[in-house]
């Protein structure tokens, strides 16, 4: 346990950074630090230089390092968190908190080094469509290391509580969920009129473009109801980017250009704002996810949710209604056609367990007794 004469000092990694940069680490990472820099703690994150579009080095309390990696998909991740991690130790940071399995590779390195080490699990990426047999190997070593290793692990999810202590052994591993950020309701007439959209009449996804998300599956079935002549002119909007443009990114690009689905480029703030204040409906079609804040932040927008049933979706308790097989398009289009026969409406959901301020409590904890 620390006894606080000076202010603990918290390295942060295995994120891209903060603030406005797109992913669901990275919004947890936004939401999760001012609060803990408000509770008298001197919070670093290290921050990937080429993501850096603020070129601001304290936000919201909490300070910001650049350090630079390769801006490539197999290199940029795990380059980063090493060199996080020797910074960490070069500025006397009394704990380092490790974002995601990838980066969990760096936990003995930092063990070496003096450093006490938090390491959050968000999911099995691993099961990602997007790495081969070797990625995925080094994934699961990654997972191993940063479970048995770490002084303190966090779960986001149930699921994943479950399978470190079933795997590893882990008991003691703290089970703490993402949360959903405060709405901001609003319109933005002139965003609209740019992407040819209306209040009311457009289905809603919002990811980065990865395989596993399977935007695909959506951009099929909403297809398949314009062939069917069944969208009543409704549209559908995809807010994302990719981070490396390749052979996916360019497919949903040609398969939402042939059906006239919107891909928006990454967006934040007021445009972010005003898309989930006036979808119909929110999508969320993967094949795997954690937690998916992306899923919590439609939520808070009291948007009707149709979510794939895997088991991080189903975690979440949206109702039966709202779940269908993952990778069945035919019922997915069945799905978005109910809810255009629907009436546009909200729907009030209990997001008390997901909460900010009670979710900064319980790391703010974790830090505390290490």
């Amino acid at each position: 346990m620390f006894l606080l004469d000076d202010l603990m000092k918290i390295a942060v990694t295995g994120t891209r950074g903060i603030p406005n940069i797109q992913g669901g680490i990275e919004t947890l990472c936004e939401e999760l630090y001012p609060h803990l820099a408000s509770k008298g703690l001197d919070i670093y994150v290290m921050r990937r230089s080429s993501y850096d579009k603020s070129h601001v080095n304290k936000w919201r309390g909490v300070n910001i390092i650049d350090i630079s990696a390769p801006k490539r998909k197999s290199m940029e991740a795990l380059i980063h968190t090493f060199k996080s991690v020797w910074r960490a130790y070069r500025i006397h940071a009394d704990i380092i908190h490790i974002h995601a399995i990838g980066p969990a590779l760096a936990v003995p390195f930092a063990k070496l080094l003096g450093l006490k080490v938090v390491f959050t699990h968000h999911g099995a990426d691993y099961e990602r469509d997007k790495w081969g047999l070797f990625a995925k190997s080094i994934l699961q070593l990654g997972e191993r290391l940063g479970t048995k290793y770490s002084d303190e692990v966090i779960a986001i999810s149930k699921g994943i509580q479950c399978h470190l202590t079933n795997k590893y052994g882990r008991k003691d591993c703290h089970l703490i969920k993402n949360g959903a950020p405060k709405p901001v309701f609003t319109d933005n007439p002139e965003y609209f009129s740019e992407l040819g959209i209306e209040k009311g009449k457009y289905f809603m996804a919002m990811c980065r473009l990865v395989p596993e998300k399977k935007i695909e599956h959506l951009i099929e079935a909403f297809s398949k109801l314009q062939q069917e002549g069944k969208t009543n002119g409704i549209k559908l909007v995809v807010a994302g980017a990719a981070d490396f443009e390749d052979d996916y990114s360019r497919l949903l690009y040609k398969k939402a250009n042939e059906c006239g689905a919107i891909l928006t480029g990454f967006v934040k703030g007021e445009k972010l704002q005003s898309l989930l204040s006036g979808a119909r409906c929110f999508v969320i079609p993967s094949s795997h996810e954690g937690l998916s804040i992306a899923l919590l932040e439609a939520m808070a927008y009291k948007l009707p949710i149709i979510a794939s049933d895997i088991p991080a979706n189903l975690e979440v308790s949206l109702g039966s209604t709202s779940y269908y097989p993952f990778g069945n398009i035919s019922i997915l289009a069945d799905k978005l056609y109910q809810n255009i026969q629907d009436d546009y409406h909200h729907v009030d959901y209990d997001l008390s367990c997901y909460d900010w301020k009670t979710i900064s409590d319980q790391v703010y904890e974790i830090y505390m007794h290490i």
